[in-house]
């Protein structure tokens, strides 16, 4: 049992990355400042795992409230995934994305340094393989400039770890890459709440599913995959948030610097995910083919043969497992507001 920091603890992917911690015997300390979520998730993930969280409101650029967290828990390992992350916004607001997602993580780091703590599992992604020359895609693909502030901010994240590892020999880092998270919790307690108009496929998919949004757009239909549109590898958040403990328990017990890839290996296209949400809601969902969207490609997923070899996980949910989990979440929610 070890006691965990996890910045951004109340977000869509750090709330049931907690659940997971708590249910795996491990305690956990949350630090959120809520720009994207709600306090009243600390009291769901308490409900679903019957264990008390220790909930911080605070900023990663705050010093005082890091050292306050360091001082006031005896901290074995930090989960970071507190970040802005929408991309479209970090083409409007580098200065802002650099300064939270770069700033706030040394700040983050020399918190660490300073306390002692020296085993980190970093929220990355699969953006940092821009448009990759093959499928699926491996760890030792190379990292390719990325076309977004927010994906420079991984890059550059993964690149100041990796510096850290090779100067502090005691540091263990995890670099775990995500590929497209989806799904909720299947007590429907927890899932994806967006704000504004969503980035991601899924929610906005529900939105149209519940009436809310008139038609999903659909960025292209002309591309060399099996129904023309663009393929990804959609992951279970569940499936995901165990991928995070597995990468923890590894990291304790290892030094340096590994990353890992977390997807399903599977790819499945945008009409695959429309068709899936129309099954679990019982009626046709409208969609309309757009134009192409600059900088999207044809088909990407994840060769995740690393992340079984040594963390020993693999995913276990299908896309009808997401969509279902999703749908159930956000029929609660509807009905909740």
């Amino acid at each position: 049992m070890a006691t965990i920091l996890v910045t951004g603890g109340t977000g869509f992917i750090g709330s049931h990355t907690c659940v997971e911690l708590l249910s795996a015997n491990h305690d956990v300390v949350i630090l959120d400042n809520l720009y994207n979520s709600k306090e009243d998730v600390v009291k769901r993930i308490e409900q679903i795992s019957g264990r008390s969280v220790r909930f911080y409101k605070g900023d990663i650029l705050d010093d005082t409230i890091l050292d306050q967290i360091f001082t006031e828990n005896t901290i074995d390992a930090v989960i970071h995934f507190a970040a802005l992350k929408a991309v479209g916004e970090s083409m409007e607001k580098p200065l802002e994305y650099y300064h939270n997602n770069v700033g706030g993580a040394v700040n983050l780091y020399l918190a660490m340094q300073r306390h002692g703590v020296h085993t980190i599992v970093f929220s990355s992604s699969a953006t940092v393989y821009g448009q990759p020359k093959k499928v699926p895609c491996a760890e030792d693909a190379p990292i390719q400039e990325a076309t977004n502030p927010y994906g420079t901010t991984k890059i550059y994240n993964e690149k100041i770890l990796s510096d850290l590892c090779a100067a502090k020999k005691d540091f263990s880092v995890m670099l775990l890459r995500y590929f497209n998270p989806i799904g909720a919790h299947p007590s429907g307690l927890l899932g994806e709440v967006p704000n504004g108009v969503p980035n991601n496929l899924t929610p906005y998919v529900a939105q149209v599913a519940l009436g809310q949004r008139e038609f999903v757009r659909v960025w292209g239909n002309d591309y060399d995959t099996p129904d023309g549109t663009g393929v990804r590898d959609y992951i279970h958040v569940v499936d995901l948030a165990k991928g995070h403990v597995n990468a923890l328990d590894y990291a304790l017990h290892h030094h340096g610097v590994q990353a890992v890839n977390l997807g399903t290996g599977v790819g499945y296209s945008v009409l695959d995910v429309i068709h899936a949400y129309e099954k679990v809601c019982g009626h046709k969902i409208p969609y309309q083919i757009m134009e192409r969207r600059g900088g999207d490609i044809a088909e990407n997923y994840a060769d995740v043969s690393k992340a079984k070899t040594l963390l020993g996980w693999s995913a276990q949910y299908d896309l009808n497992q997401m969509v279902a989990d999703s749908w159930h979440f956000m029929e609660k929610l509807n009905e909740n507001q």
